[in-house]
């Protein structure tokens, strides 16, 4: 057997024995046997190990309850029993003494086991921050999707299509090149954008080149399988470096990869077992071309170099030491019952009883412990986030918060520091009996007493020195009540209400009567209104009742020592409980820097990059932060998009604990090996290397033509949009013509006055003139429809020019007349209005002057509006109109820019249209038509923020269309839910439809916005349909409720497509400021916290 046949059997043997340890992990089987029968019915495939492990125990006959737990219990011992040597014989010790016998009728016995209960509640949320009930929700909710749905498939994602305007999906700069969603394929992006950022992961990648014998047949199956997709990940990487596209599609390295995992259905692949699959393929690519590049010596594969370590298995096998050397490639970690990373680790690198390692005795003990002997240069941790639920026969997830630091120091670790590191442990062991000791004497301080209920001991004396100390109302507490009135009964003698300082001033009113004898309306109303004692919700007591008990009999003397005692003793237990406290911190705090010496701070791993996971164990979507060393800033990679980030929101969405977000690997680098980030340079010229340069030739010529049919996309595009623009210029020019032939018949024809007043009423046949193409909302048809307002505007701004101006000639009257009317607009953009007062409805100058628009854009604009032909219907206008028109046509192309001047009208006509997107879809919500209003409504919030994007005062109050937006979700939220509760066919399906087809796909749009409120709400609605999960219901319901949660829980932000926009009818300005005034008006009364 040859050198590298002998390293390739070692590592297979490993690779096999790793494959067990996941499944024996994952299933919680531990029959040796069984989990080599089903890694040889799956070939290796460890999804379908567990299929066929859960199959099998499914046909085991069902154990009784007690054994379950009992199995249970014993299957998660690895997981719980992970601290410190003393902790684990103290918890063997004292089982005994924990079991408490329920059978009998000793009640003491119950009350004990139901404070062992809470207590064990209590320690487990003080852990990990989650409850019983949380957790038992999270399992109930898995379970219920999962029951009576073993073979359900979900089916492709319909993600958001890719924008026909290629402009859209242009890379801008150097930005980061996302990666499309093929239909759940997030995990795929997530791990390939990690890897694709260790720039020499990189360069090796892009600089591989396939074995000679390649351009034959391959040889195996794995070189069939494996060069290909070498192939497309080399175009990939490729196109990820020097596309001038915002995103690509990675369609072909995905395919290869499916038919891999042998998924029929598009299931959402493990980002664990997707990693494993791709190293492995790597490493035998690379593998292939060491071979033949290194013939007769002993290949290096660049693969293994990077990402796979050794470590040394130190331990005792039956009363037999050993040692033995095992190579690693992710590094596996449990989760539960740990708080941070370094917990994880150090459960992880020691296993099963080890204190005979460093005694002389030969005990039959076994265990082992692991120390790091080489370290890869990228260390990945694969978080086992997932437990498989043996009853259910399902995996769960597990929420749990974990920290980790983003540098990593793994000195303590290392086999060279064994000696250090076990002196420390045993030190920290003593410290931690030390610290439980502590622990357990404050507790009994701050939980004192024998029974269920417990308090601090310091506030039991102090209520103890309050009652010794208070003054006894009465002699006995059931003296002043008459036993012949039953509860709540008016009748019979009350008490006197208290009386205020004004009723203690005045002197009593006189009797009018004897004691028992009627009294007066207003007494007897006083007494039918007696108080009522709430519990929980009022801070006093009634004033019918005493303040407080009180001891009867007590003398002075006998007071002032009891006083003098309890003092005594508070302030003792006050100064214990202080000091307690005090040493508790210490011993924290020494723990926490134990390895904070500079002698174990020499192997330092920054954190990369971070794979995270939402959702359940059965639904979710992966994305990825990973760490741009050059801007120093970190980088969220979801999909196709890229974002700047920060260590606030990985924290937040990586730690666990928050939504059902969590890390579920972690990818760290060597510190002290810059060349795994490091760019490229030019070896002659010594300049950086970006871009296509980074390339080599035959990717070059691949993104090369890639970006060229790229740009013929974006030439085609224009062309297309240039000829439809000059299509409608024709159009217009045509019916321009037309319009003014029909207008100078009808002047020619007519018997009116020739010269009628600007003012003037008489009807005209409309005209539709006007010098070039304008936007519809400058194009004036008739002076009886929209453009009479601003006819009325332009004729009043000349009237006054007129009166004002002493030249009276035709352009010096223009000049005033626009000079007028630009003040007044101005006017209106200075004035600070109110959200229904929007003047920029009312004119575009308005518009353009908040936005800064060039000042040849508003002057073009004045002379459009004063060259409208409705306003020759007198000399004087006409003759102005004129003047403005031959001005405009004076215009020369380098003078005002076209494309710019056209850009800044359609935004104006963009926010027009967004307002009445807004003013529709707010109007049929006060009318609680909630599923037209919701269309409108979201449409209306997308367009205004694309509208925000280019300025604060191009679009509307964005806090007020989320704030509807997000109220009407939760209506036909509710709406669709009485609908499923009143169990009717008919109102069940059209519930559902309502969730499926409007709730349902606008959820991303609120996940992807990531303001507080709109998580908020998204969590709201979930937990409404989740609340259904406990309760009966017909079993039509409930398989209409199992297949409709996967959708509602699905995390992924991808964007479903859904309805076109819907038709907008035309409005005049007077009519739009109107409404829109009066709907704003109405809504924009809600408080600003309500929004």
């Amino acid at each position: 057997m040859t050198v590298e046949q002998n390293v390739l059997q070692q590592h297979s043997q490993k690779h096999q024995q790793t494959l067990l340890n996941q499944l024996r992990e994952i299933t919680g089987t531990t029959d040796v046997q069984l989990l080599q029968q089903a890694l040889q019915v799956s070939n290796g495939d460890l999804a379908e190990a567990v299929a066929f492990l859960t199959e099998k125990n499914a046909k085991v006959p069902q154990q009784d309850e007690a054994t379950y737990y009992q199995t249970s219990q014993v299957a998660s011992d690895r997981y719980i029993s992970v601290g410190s040597q003393a902790d684990t014989i103290g918890a063997g010790a004292g089982a005994g003494a924990d079991v408490i016998d329920l059978t009998g009728d000793d009640k003491d016995d119950l009350q004990r086991a139901i404070a062992l209960s809470l207590e064990e509640s209590s320690r487990a949320f003080r852990e990990t921050g989650i409850t019983d009930e949380e957790q038992a929700i999270s399992r109930v909710l898995e379970a219920s999707i999962a029951e009576n749905k073993a073979s359900l498939k979900r089916t492709h994602t319909e993600v958001w299509s890719d924008s026909p305007n290629p402009h859209d999906r242009k890379r801008i700069d150097n930005c980061p090149v996302g990666l499309k969603n093929v239909g759940n394929t997030c995990w795929f992006s997530a791990v390939i954008q990690s890897l694709f950022n260790l720039l020499e992961f990189q360069r090796l990648v892009l600089h591989y080149s396939p074995p000679a014998r390649v351009h034959d047949l391959p040889r195996n199956q794995k070189e069939h399988r494996n060069l290909p997709f070498m192939q497309e990940l080399r175009h990939l990487f490729s196109l990820m470096v020097g596309s001038k596209r915002k995103y690509v599609d990675p369609s072909r390295a995905v395919e290869i990869l499916k038919d891999a995992f042998k998924s029929s259905e598009s299931q959402q692949q493990d980002v664990s077992e997707f990693t494993h699959k791709l190293l492995d393929w790597l490493e035998d690519a690379f593998q292939m071309k060491a071979e033949e590049d290194r013939e007769g010596e002993k290949p290096k594969n660049p693969m293994v170099e990077l990402f796979y370590g050794r470590f040394l298995a130190v331990g005792v096998l039956e009363g037999k030491k050993f040692e033995n050397t095992e190579m690693f490639g992710q590094y596996p970690l449990q989760v539960n019952g740990f708080k941070d990373l370094h917990e994880c680790l150090e459960a992880a690198m020691i296993e099963g009883e080890i204190e005979s390692l460093h005694s002389a005795e030969n005990s039959a003990r076994s265990g082992q412990e692991h120390w790091f002997t080489e370290l890869p240069p990228v260390l990945t941790f694969e978080l086992s986030r997932f437990e498989f639920n043996q009853a259910l026969g399902r995996p769960e997830k597990i929420h749990n918060k974990l920290e980790f630091p983003s540098m990593l120091y793994l000195d303590r670790y290392m086999d060279r520091n064994r000696e250090i590191t076990r002196i420390k442990r045993e030190e920290i062991r003593r410290l931690k009996e030390h610290l439980t000791l502590l622990q357990q004497r404050l507790e009994r301080y701050l939980s004192y007493g024998s029974g269920p209920k417990r308090f601090p001991l310091a506030d039991v004396l102090q209520y103890a020195m309050e009652f010794a100390s208070s003054k006894p109302v009465c002699t006995s507490p059931v003296e002043d009540i008459d036993t012949s009135v039953p509860p709540g009964g008016t009748a019979g003698q009350q008490l006197p209400p208290p009386r205020t300082a004004e009723q203690e001033s005045l002197p009593p009113p006189e009797s009018s009567g004897s004691a028992s004898g009627p009294t007066t309306a207003s007494t007897a109303a006083q007494q039918q209104r007696v108080p009522i004692h709430k519990p929980f919700t009022q801070s006093r007591l009634p004033p019918d009742l005493p303040m407080h008990p009180a001891p009867r009999h007590i003398s002075e003397e006998e007071l002032r020592v009891l006083e003098g005692c309890l003092h005594r003793w508070r302030s003792e237990v006050e100064n214990d409980t202080r000091d307690l406290q005090g040493s508790i911190n210490r011993i924290h705090r020494t723990i926490e820097l134990m390895y904070s010496d500079k002698s174990m701070m020499q192997v330092p791993y920054r954190l990369h990059a971070v794979l995270v996971h939402e959702g359940q164990a059965n639904a979710g979507h992966y994305w990825a932060y990973i760490y741009d060393p050059h801007q120093r800033c970190w980088m969220k990679y979801n999909d196709i998009s890229v974002t700047k980030s920060s260590w606030e929101e990985l924290v937040r969405d990586s730690f666990g604990g928050y939504r059902n977000a969590s890390a579920y690997c972690l990818m760290y680098i060597n510190d002290k090996k810059p060349f795994l980030i490091e760019e490229e340079f030019d070896k002659e010229t010594g300049q950086l290397l970006s871009g296509l340069d980074k390339l080599p030739p035959d990717l070059k010529h691949y993104v090369k033509e890639d970006n060229e049919l790229f740009d013929k996309e974006v030439q085609e595009w224009n062309t297309l949009q240039a000829r439809k623009a000059q299509q409608e210029k024709l159009a217009l020019v045509a019916a321009a013509a037309t319009a003014a032939a029909a207008a100078s018949a009808a002047t020619s024809n007519s018997t009116t006055s020739p010269s009628p007043q600007p003012m003037c009423t008489e009807s005209s046949p409309p005209d539709n003139t006007v010098a070039q193409q304008e936007p519809e909302y400058m194009e004036q048809p008739s002076p009886t429809d929209d453009s009479k307002h601003l006819q009325e505007d332009t004729e009043r701004a000349i009237s006054r020019a007129a009166a004002e101006q002493e030249e009276r000639s035709p352009e010096a009257l223009l000049n005033a007349a626009i000079k007028l009317e630009y003040a007044r607009l101005l006017r209106f953009a200075q004035e600070d209005t109110s959200l229904e007062n929007d003047y920029r409805l009312q004119h575009v100058i308005v518009y353009f002057i908040q936005n800064q628009a060039p000042k040849k854009i508003l002057e073009r604009t004045l002379l459009t509006q004063f060259a409208d032909r409705n306003l020759a219907f007198d000399e004087r206008c006409k003759s102005i109109m004129n003047v403005a028109r031959a001005k405009l046509d004076l215009i020369k192309p380098e003078e005002v820019n076209m494309d710019e001047y056209e850009m800044w009208h359609q935004d104006y006509s963009n926010f027009r249209e967004t307002s009445v997107f807004m003013m529709t879809g707010l109007e049929l919500f006060q009318k609680r038509n909630y599923v037209e209003a919701l269309m409108y409504l979201i449409y209306s919030y997308q367009y205004n923020k694309e509208l925000l994007s280019k300025g604060l005062y191009r679009g509307h109050d964005e806090e007020l269309l989320s704030y509807y937006r997000r109220e009407c979700l939760l209506k036909l939220n509710e709406q669709a839910a009485t609908m499923f509760e009143s169990g009717e066919e008919p109102e069940v399906t059209t519930g559902l439809g309502i969730m499926n087809e409007l709730v349902v796909s606008c959820i991303p749009l609120l996940l992807v916005d990531d303001t507080e409120r709109d998580l908020l709400a998204v969590e709201d609605m979930r937990n409404r349909w989740c609340s259904y999960l406990g309760q009966e219901m017909e079993s039509n319901l409930q398989e209409k409720l199992t297949d409709f949660l996967p959708k509602l829980l699905d995390c992924s932000t991808e964007i479903k497509s859904f309805h076109d926009p819907p038709k907008l009818p035309s409005y005049s300005t007077l009519e739009l400021c109107e409404r829109f005034s009066r709907i704003v008006a109405a809504v924009s009364r809600i408080p600003s916290e309500g929004r």
